[in-house]
């Protein structure tokens, strides 16, 4: 087409092309991943426990422990994030008191929930594996990741864990700002209300990240 000749229907298929089949055009390199299993935590994955428990993070449990034990074969480094007390909360955004994701219609203790940040037990990180503590939503927000990836020479995040469309699709935008390739997994990453995933996935296909499924990233690291 030439400039100039986009009719309104032209440019509707073009974005809805990139949304549903969209494929970032680069190369997967190994040597180059590191593998973010994103909040993986009690509070996000024990069932019945918490009101953010997301039910399918736990039914995600193994296919995420497969990815995480082929990417350890792999010397792919894994690292894990985790929100807990940090700073007396005094490093998380003011406003987030404000939003009704905090269910504060509640009526129940929330201080038992966010204190260690324990890793879910059948995901539990090795000896000599990071943890990141972070205290909003994107992992690279006031923590030391980008400079761990730089000083590993790593320039590709995989991405898994939960929430797609809050921790895990905010490290995938904050990876892209940052020129790093972004891998996301479209079935090693959940939320805790299903009708999200799709919506989540085809944004960040169309303009942040590769879009793969566990099967695909494991045999593209192969």
């Amino acid at each position: 087409m030439k400039v100039g000749s986009f009719s309104e229907q032209d440019v509707y298929n073009l974005a809805r092309k990139a949304y549903n089949e969209g494929n970032a055009q680069f190369e997967i390199t190994p040597d180059e991943c590191v593998l973010l299993v994103i909040d993986m935590q009690d509070e996000f994955v024990k069932p019945h426990w918490s009101p953010d428990w997301v039910p399918e993070a736990t039914r995600q449990v193994p296919r995420i422990k497969r990815l995480i034990e082929h990417c350890r074969k792999k010397n792919i480094p894994v690292i894990f994030t985790v929100y807990s007390k940090t700073h007396n909360y005094l490093d998380r955004p003011i406003t987030g008191k404000f939003m009704p994701g905090l269910y504060s219609e509640l009526d129940i203790d929330f201080s038992q929930f966010y204190m260690e940040g324990r890793v879910w037990h059948e995901l539990a990180p090795r000896e000599g594996e990071i943890i990141i503590k972070k205290s909003s939503y994107g992992a690279f927000y006031d923590t030391p990741l980008e400079t761990i990836l730089k000083n590993m020479g790593k320039d590709t995040v995989i991405i898994s864990g939960t929430l797609t469309n809050f921790c895990c699709g905010a490290t995938a935008r904050q990876a892209y700002e940052r020129s790093f390739k972004v891998i996301f997994g479209s079935d090693v990453t959940s939320t805790d209300d299903p009708e999200m995933q799709k919506p989540e996935l085809k944004v960040l296909r169309k303009g942040f990240a590769k879009v793969l499924s566990s099967n695909e990233i494991i045999e593209a690291l192969e």
